[in-house]
């Protein structure tokens, strides 16, 4: 099956980057590589991220096949979130982008 064509207007491979790149999707993507979370945990460790941000974010990624759901019916509720196999070859893509990001941010938003 040959590759998308990105640069198209038309590809759908531009909704799946405008979802996998935002800073919040990338966030909740690389939050979630080594274990399930629950909203709360992630709401915490995502520092800045709105719950109405957070909300929407897990939906998207969840309709796209990236994160799952798991509901279970407790009381109160118990909702946790973790990576599906397509989220976590994802992941091994994002992690080196991030772990770049974080060594050269510095230098690149101080202008050196």
């Amino acid at each position: 099956m040959p590759a998308a064509n990105v640069f198209a207007a038309g590809c759908a491979s531009r909704v799946v980057l405008d979802h996998v790149t935002s800073k919040w999707g990338v966030l909740v993507i690389v939050a979630l590589t080594e274990t399930s979370l629950r909203w709360g945990e992630l709401r915490r460790g995502i520092e800045g991220i709105s719950e109405k941000m957070l909300a929407q974010t897990l939906r998207t990624l969840e309709a796209d096949g990236l994160v799952h759901r798991d509901a279970q019916p407790t009381i109160p509720p118990r909702v946790d979130y973790s990576l599906t196999d397509r989220g976590h070859e994802l992941a091994g893509h994002l992690l080196p982008l991030v772990r770049w990001v974080g060594v050269n941010a510095g230098d690149i938003v101080g202008g050196n």
